[in-house]
């Protein structure tokens, strides 16, 4: 990865369309590399998790050009290179595992990470999820987060306090102010550089599948039938 993370850095620097283009076949190569990468990555976790069916690899990777209509930053170019690895592809509406690429710049989305869960639930879900912690007075959870020790919970728009109708009083009340169901973890270049990324990568991801099913539980419910 680190020359994926030395391209990244100088598009950083560079980002702009004269940049890019005059790099935009190291680009295409570096993007085939990843690609290659995230294919294996995918197959890694299908073997501990069986709900991760066939994907092919445009279902779990996004363009590197930035939708700018509506945002105050007009620069062209994300700076990383992400995969989102979840059953029946990105748009499914699933949670699922995700994997970046990058150099750390500006906020806390940037950078090199793992992360698990759904980043932004839809209202009724996340009303799911809160009964479903209440419901065993958090035990169920709280065992999937012990099972990912090196990932710590997205309490980055969190509420300041348990939403109306939850007991506040509860020793499991701070999981109820959770709006983002979803575990992150941080990782450096020598990570991202080492030999055994790909085992590593995985070996996170198995630690998570308890959260994820928890996530995907209350996710499958919704598409049910009324």
């Amino acid at each position: 990865m680190n020359d994926i993370i030395d391209f990244l850095t100088r598009l950083s620097k560079n980002n702009n369309r004269e940049w890019f283009n005059a790099h935009k076949d190291e680009y295409i190569a570096l993007r085939g590399r990843f690609e290659q990468f995230v294919l294996r990555l995918i197959d890694g976790v299908r073997a501990f998790d069986s709900s991760i069916g066939p994907l092919d690899i445009k279902d779990c990777t996004y363009r590197i050009y930035r939708d700018t209509r509506f945002s105050k930053d007009k620069t062209p170019y994300k700076i990383h290179f992400g995969a989102f690895i979840v059953p029946e592809g990105k748009k499914s509406g699933y949670a699922g595992y995700y994997f970046q690429v990058g150099p750390k710049v500006g906020d806390v989305s940037s950078g090199c990470m793992l992360a698990t869960g759904d980043y932004c639930c839809d209202p009724r879900i996340t009303r799911m999820l809160r009964e479903d912690i209440s419901f065993d007075e958090g035990r169920e959870f709280g065992e999937a987060l012990a099972a990912a020790p090196d990932f710590e919970l997205d309490w980055s728009i969190a509420l300041k306090k348990a939403p109306k109708g939850f007991d506040a009083d509860k020793p499991y009340s701070d999981w109820l102010r959770l709006k983002n169901f979803c575990l992150v973890k941080l990782v450096d270049y020598a990570y991202m550089e080492a030999p055994d990324l790909l085992d590593r990568a995985i070996a996170d991801f198995k630690s998570t599948k308890p959260f994820l099913d928890f996530i995907n539980r209350a996710i499958a419910f919704s598409k049910s039938p009324e």
